[in-house]
């Protein structure tokens, strides 16, 4: 018995994937972040002040590593938020090639004020689910980019 052949998707099909869908959820985000988190940092921007506050000084590489961050990206944001006194970049005394990030004091106190606000977002965009929905959820699309990132 032959199998039939699955039928070609459609430009009408491939709408609703995982792409729109994706697109979709982070125009949802970026607007609550605007509205009610900053209108100045961006999510990027809020993760690496995170991770400094979280771990301390680092070198730029392991900072844009654990920020998923690509190199062409990490230098500019950093950069942005040298200038803006949210962080100090110096090179690394052992190793003239490196750079070592510090948080300043004023990144710092702006991480943990915009903390509660950061959590709020999620909690909003969570809110149709179910705890245990929830953590599925966000298990799932960890396993979907860890998949892709790892």
């Amino acid at each position: 018995m032959r199998q039939q052949a699955a039928p070609t998707p459609t430009p009408l099909d491939a709408l609703g994937g995982l792409g729109p869908l994706a697109r979709q959820l982070n125009q949802l985000h970026t607007r609550l972040w605007y509205e009610q988190v900053h209108q100045d940092l961006t999510g990027p921007q809020f993760t690496v002040l995170s991770l400094l506050d979280a771990h301390g000084d680092m070198d730029q590489s392991t900072l844009g590593a654990l920020a998923h961050l690509d190199k062409s990206t990490a230098a500019p944001l950093l950069e942005r938020l040298r200038r803006r006194g949210l962080v100090d970049i110096a090179r690394d005394d052992s190793d003239r090639r490196r750079k070592r990030v510090r948080l300043t004091e004023e990144g710092r106190q702006l991480a943990v004020r915009l903390a509660p606000a950061v959590v709020a977002v999620s909690e909003q965009m969570l809110a149709p689910f179910t705890p245990e929905e929830r953590d599925q959820l966000l298990s799932l699309l960890r396993r979907a980019v860890g998949a892709r990132t790892g």
